[in-house]
């Protein structure tokens, strides 16, 4: 089944380097970037923790980020070590720098939808589209640039979903029990 997997995985990157010309290179290594260390999800929350009225809208954004960077950059990419596709090809057919960490789920990806998700709960649509359409562009670029595999940004997206789903769970059951006084 894995040795199936690949193979579609293989595909998917092989038609998706027919697309790749220089003004599209540099536009998804713009998106990739956005994505590193979740830059532009912390920037994207400032604004929501800044007004009071979506402050605890941009709380659940940061509790969401850390769930799904725990769950995806330091348990799962070190239970699966799954080679990175940019490991295979030589330094010539390079668009980025190799990453160090492994490939398996796309941590970008992630974080990306982690957003997503709690945006798809606390936002208004005026919200919500620009942030599902900036998590998949930069889930999209991952494969674009060969740091990651199909397969790895699926993972990605499903598990970044739950953890922002699950945060809102979990920040509704205890933001009540620890400010009380304070109504959401």
């Amino acid at each position: 089944m894995f040795g199936k997997i690949q193979r579609i995985d293989d595909r998917v990157l092989e038609h998706i380097i027919k697309i790749h010309r220089p003004a599209l290179n540099k536009i998804m290594i713009l998106f990739s970037n956005a994505g590193t260390f979740g830059t532009i999800w912390w920037i994207i929350c400032l604004p929501f923790l800044f007004n009071q009225k979506w402050r605890m809208t941009g709380i659940n954004f940061i509790i969401a980020l850390c769930i799904a960077h725990l769950m995806g950059q330091i348990i799962l990419k070190n239970i699966v070590k799954r080679t990175r596709p940019c490991h295979k090809l030589d330094d010539d057919d390079l668009i980025v720098d190799r990453p160090r960490y492994y490939s398996f789920p796309s941590g970008h990806t992630a974080a990306s939808f982690a957003m997503v998700g709690v945006a798809l709960l606390r936002c208004r649509m005026t919200a919500f589209l620009p942030i599902i359409i900036l998590a998949s562009l930069i889930s999209f670029s991952r494969i674009y640039l060969r740091v990651h595999y199909l397969t790895d940004v699926i993972v990605g997206a499903l598990l970044g979903l739950v953890c922002g789903i699950c945060s809102v769970a979990i920040f509704n059951a205890v933001y009540p029990a620890l400010f009380p006084a304070i109504a959401m």
